[in-house]
């Protein structure tokens, strides 16, 4: 039986329905859509980055729209999500904690926070008689003059602790992070329930491919950050189970893979049925582009994270956020919001080649930037620079409109 066959717009298309970026979104967005939008992606890395909103809040803005960030923290605090390493540092669906219960017996033999074990014991047990804390709990005065220092030592313990599952973030107060213990959070769990290392690759692997939408097999480890050969295997055990949809790409060698709750998404997609009509900005973290070959090979879009780089070898910005268009990624852009000032900058905006840097183009990203600044609460937006240079002044007037 021949396979499914999908062009490239057409495999595109499937993978930013799976991720919740095909189109705008329906309805002014409720509590419950951040949750959905977190169980649709699998997993919603976190970053500290803050020159706009951080990204774990600026990656639901992108499939919400306008939403108050504080309800993140609060599905947090309220047990409906948790912290863990899935790709990597990320806020997961609560339901899938017993997987992670198994990468947390796995990572503790190989914890990179371990410190001494006197004082992992100490802190463990400052948690236990005291509470909840943060890591700036454990500064002290220094003796004589000068300020705060911190203990290293009990940050990494902290760390190794929450690694190793001791110890979980019971929430966050301006970001940082408060641990508190495990029984404590989820008194209810009992570790004789932990899923198995393979079960674990299974349903991570399976979790992958239905956020992925359309899987090229090398894509599929990274995704959890499960090892690669291990996942090779599982996937082809999968497609024989028919557990897994092979499907063909116009263009690619090998059969890519759908998740079966993608199916009727699959034959919208083959049928020329699915139509990209959003706008939007993507955080350098967000799990449709966080894989840099991945997003090359669906894309065609080569996207560097530069924040890293030493500001001499930076080519684009800072800190960039792609620019998703009607199912494609069209051009990066370097904003800062200032939010005393209430002002949103665009230092630069670049166009790839090919795209159409016209009027319709103009008007759209005008939208999503006034959109943008509005949600960060910094509603003059200011576009310094644009490449090509023809494009600024179509920008612009449509800003102004």
């Amino acid at each position: 039986m021949p396979l499914p066959t999908l062009t490239i717009p057409s495999m595109r298309r499937l993978v930013l329905a799976a991720q919740g970026l095909l189109q705008p979104p329906a309805a002014p967005a409720a509590k419950s859509d951040v949750l959905a939008a977190i169980r649709r992606m699998g997993a919603l890395q976190i970053d500290t980055i803050h020159v706009v909103a951080r990204s774990p809040y600026l990656s639901l803005w992108s499939r919400l729209g306008d939403y108050n960030p504080a309800w993140l923290d609060q599905l947090l605090a309220e047990g409906a999500l948790f912290e863990y390493w899935a790709h990597a540092a990320c806020f997961l669906p609560i339901e899938d904690y017993p997987y992670y219960r198994r990468r947390m017996f796995e990572n503790g033999q190989k914890s990179w926070f371990r410190t001494s074990d006197e004082t992992v014991a100490r802190v463990l047990e400052h948690v236990r008689q005291n509470g909840a804390v943060r890591s700036s709990d454990f500064e002290t005065p220094k003796e004589g003059p000068g300020g705060w220092w911190s203990w290293k030592e009990e940050k990494h313990a902290l760390e190794h602790l929450h690694t190793t599952g001791e110890l979980m973030i019971a929430r966050r107060h301006n970001f940082q992070r408060i641990y508190d213990l495990r029984e404590r959070i989820l008194p209810s769990w009992d570790d004789t329930r932990t899923p198995s290392w393979d079960e674990t690759v299974r349903f991570l692997t399976l979790k992958a491919v239905s956020a992925l939408g359309v899987a090229r097999p090398a894509w599929v480890a990274d995704y959890f950050r499960l090892p690669k050969l291990r996942v090779l295997k599982e996937l082809k055990d999968l497609v024989q189970e028919g557990l897994l949809l092979p499907v063909a790409v116009e263009g690619w060698e090998e059969a890519a893979l759908v998740h079966p709750d993608r199916a009727a998404q699959l034959e919208q997609a083959a049928a020329g049925e699915l139509e990209a009509t959003y706008t939007t900005f993507l955080s350098p973290f967000d799990a449709l582009i966080w894989h840099r070959q991945r997003q090359l090979e669906t894309f065609n879009f080569d996207f560097t994270l530069e924040c890293y780089l030493p500001a001499a070898k930076r080519v684009y910005g800072y800190y960039l956020l792609a620019i998703l268009h009607n199912g494609e990624l069209v051009g990066r852009l370097d904003a800062k919001a200032y939010r005393k000032e209430k002002v949103f900058e665009v230092k630069a905006l670049y166009l790839e080649d090919g795209a159409p840097a016209n009027e319709e183009l103009a008007c759209s990203l005008s939208a999503a930037l006034r959109a943008c600044a509005a949600w960060h609460r910094t509603p003059e937006v200011n576009v310094l620079k644009c490449q090509p240079e023809s494009f600024l002044p179509l920008l612009n007037h449509a800003l102004k409109a």
